[in-house]
């Protein structure tokens, strides 16, 4: 499904629009994107549709674009995948598509707006995340926000020539503190 309007400080999560979806086959094709995502073939823009069609009707994932409130640009994109109602958790993926807005604190405040909604909407105990070695600017901003080692997968992703480890995290209900 497609995710409410959520809104920051200097960000603001909204439902992404057909529009949107050049600009995200645009930021998949870019290696440096896509370098800890395990994508090595640009997506068409048909499967983009085809991607948005699937989020859009799916009840186990809600996706939202990421935008500044300043100007409306378009940034990113972050999801809640893997929703099982049953258990109340999900899976929190993020992606910072522009480059130029590496850096900023963008992300951070998009994980804590979308985790928030994780625990205060939709009632979930826990959220979980994970981050393929190296991406140690992903980790930093999970950590920020209070996600916490959980696992590790040794060895579990080939790219780049060499093997990764996939740090798992987790943070739970009763573990998160809402920005002050």
């Amino acid at each position: 499904m497609l995710g409410p309007i959520l809104e920051g400080d200097r960000i603001r999560l909204e439902p992404p629009k057909l529009e949107h979806l050049p600009t995200f086959a645009r930021w998949f094709a870019d290696p440096e994107v896509t370098r800890y995502l395990l994508r090595r073939h640009p997506p068409s823009l048909k499967q983009e549709e085809k991607w948005f069609d699937r989020m859009a009707a799916s009840d186990k994932d809600i996706v939202w674009a990421v935008l500044l409130k300043e100007n409306g640009e378009l940034i990113g994109v972050i999801s809640l995948h893997r929703i099982s109602w049953q258990y109340r958790h999900a899976w929190i993926e993020i992606s910072l598509g522009e480059q130029t807005k590496w850096g900023k604190g963008y992300a951070t405040e998009s994980v804590r707006l979308c985790t928030g909604y994780a625990f205060r909407e939709l009632g979930f105990e826990k959220v979980l995340a994970s981050v393929y070695g190296g991406n140690k600017a992903s980790l930093r901003i999970l950590e920020k926000v209070g996600y916490r080692q959980c696992g590790l997968l040794r060895r579990n992703a080939f790219f780049g020539g060499e093997w990764h480890d996939e740090w798992l995290g987790e943070i739970l209900q009763d573990e998160w503190k809402e920005p002050s």
